[in-house]
């Protein structure tokens, strides 16, 4: 479990986070979903530390994140896996390059373990015989399938995703969402995506908190979503066609 309390984060003279609290579950998809600028990328950034907030607290299953001295954060980084927008994967490393890249890090494996468990992560996003390509010579959707590889190498309890369809058509995107549903369940990890995508809402959301202007205006399930009250969310989700025509069938 992750416990968000009272975070808040200026840059300068602008307070992008205003005093932010809600719990994520285990073992489900939690999504942050918001509009673009509304603060859910600094939010994300600043739950795996990329960023410092200035108030508030990070807690994973009882260890307070925030407070913690560098060394006492690399241990609770072990336990996180992270998918960037664009994959962000080493363009001059090999696709089993860069899913060894974490082990190389933070493990003392053998080279004979790094190998095995790189071939299981390969394998688990279905990337099969393409060990010794380059991200340039695989496809968009290929490539997110190599960043989950890569974010699950050090069997983590948490899996943080930016935006992981950003650039992939529809059909790709869905298959996205499935993959990282079916990594959540057979792994038993806290997973947080941070997205705009209604269609992942709708397929794979579990729990949902919608940011605005900094500020979390509302939490609940996707369920619960269609009968909520605040107009910002409404306007958010009812922009997309599709989120429309699914909420006419069911009311």
């Amino acid at each position: 479990m992750v416990e968000v309390n009272n975070v808040s984060k200026s840059f300068k003279d602008h307070k992008v986070l205003k005093d932010i609290s809600f719990t994520l579950e285990q073992g489900k998809i939690n999504l942050i979903i918001g509009r673009s600028g509304s603060g859910k990328t600094v939010l994300l950034k600043s739950l795996v530390g990329l960023h410092e907030v200035d108030e508030g607290s990070i807690v994973f299953d009882g260890r307070n994140f925030t407070s913690m001295e560098k060394s006492e954060r690399k241990e609770v980084r072990k336990e996180l896996g992270m998918v960037f927008q664009g994959s962000a994967l080493f363009d001059s490393l090999t696709l089993e390059e860069n899913v060894m890249f974490p082990l190389k890090m933070f493990t003392d494996m053998s080279k004979d373990e790094m190998q095995e468990r790189t071939n299981f992560c390969l394998n688990r996003v279905e990337v099969v015989g393409k060990n010794e390509l380059f991200p340039s010579e695989i496809s968009g959707g290929m490539q997110k399938r190599v960043a989950i590889a890569r974010a699950i190498s050090l069997n983590p309890r948490y899996l943080f995703c930016d935006e992981p369809n950003s650039g992939l058509d529809p059909r790709t995107a869905l298959v996205i969402d499935e993959l990282i549903m079916e990594i959540t369940r057979e792994f038993n990890i806290t997973t947080v995506i941070n997205t705009h995508d209604m269609n992942s809402v709708l397929e794979i959301g579990e729990k949902i908190i919608f940011i605005f202007n900094g500020e979390k205006r509302w939490e609940g399930t996707k369920e619960q979503i269609w009968n909520c009250d605040d107009q910002e969310l409404n306007d958010f989700i009812f922009a997309s066609e599709f989120a429309k025509k699914i909420k006419q069938s069911i009311l």
